[in-house]
């Protein structure tokens, strides 16, 4: 399967002509090549700059030509397959590394994450839901590393080896899930989590929990921390998953 002329196609995307510099570089490796050129179109015209590979062994290749913001992979990619593309890219670059799974599909999921994929998604992409991604990727991240086991985020201060958490220097009690929910939510803020990412990272079971577990675990901790603060919040971003929202550097 040939690549599109991704360059003709990204211009046609671009608001502006393709003028202007782009907001981020994306590198999309999948063989279908129809949903390649949707992406190129409906990320362009948010100034998303991406470039398409159909096989693993090109995406190789361009990493390091292109050196992109974040790779997106398809778990069904020929030639040099997605799990060795992740494991190979971890030996020399820290890059987001999104993974295209078919529906349902948990058992790659679960292996993507473990070869240190940043998060997976559902195929066929959506383009608002990869635009929310990358922003929060690009955004600058508001968490403030204190000891190897502490987060701060805003007014919220998170020990994850004492397992304490404190609002304001207040202490909050948390079950362990909420804890865990909270930690993972803590390490990215401004980042939409969707609930397969949640699934894998904090339930991390081979099959996912009953549909509304999720949510009513979400619903209890944003009603905790509503009740100490409202300068962090949990959103829910409709039908991609949820974000932390924090205040910005010296915004109050």
């Amino acid at each position: 399967m040939t690549e599109p002329d991704t360059a003709a196609v990204r211009e046609q995307g671009r608001p502006d002509g393709g003028s202007g510099p782009s907001s981020a570089r994306v590198l999309l490796a999948d063989p279908d090549v129809d949903a390649g050129r949707e992406l190129v179109l409906a990320l362009g015209r948010h100034r998303v700059d991406v470039a398409v590979c159909a096989d693993g062994a090109e995406a190789l290749l361009r990493l390091g030509a292109i050196r992109p913001d974040l790779l997106i992979v398809s778990a069904d990619l020929p030639g040099v397959d997605a799990l060795t593309l992740i494991q190979v890219l971890r030996r020399s670059m820290d890059l987001p590394v999104l993974v295209g799974t078919g529906p349902r599909n948990a058992e790659t999921a679960a292996r993507a994450l473990a070869a240190g994929a940043t998060a997976c998604v559902a195929r066929p992409y959506r383009a608002p839901e990869l635009l929310a991604f990358i922003m929060g990727t690009a955004a600058e991240p508001a968490v403030e590393p204190l000891a190897d086991s502490e987060l701060r985020v805003g007014p919220i201060r998170l020990d994850a080896r004492g397992h304490h958490v404190r609002v304001d220097g207040r202490p909050l009690t948390l079950p362990l899930r909420e804890f865990e929910i909270l930690h993972y939510l803590m390490r990215h803020p401004g980042r939409v989590i969707t609930r397969d990412e949640l699934h894998h990272q904090v339930w991390r079971t081979a099959r996912p929990p009953a549909a509304n577990t999720i949510n009513v675990q979400i619903t209890r901790l944003r009603r905790r921390l509503t009740a100490t603060t409202s300068a962090v919040q949990i959103r829910t971003v409709r039908g991609m998953g949820y974000r932390m929202d924090v205040p910005a550097p010296g915004g109050g």
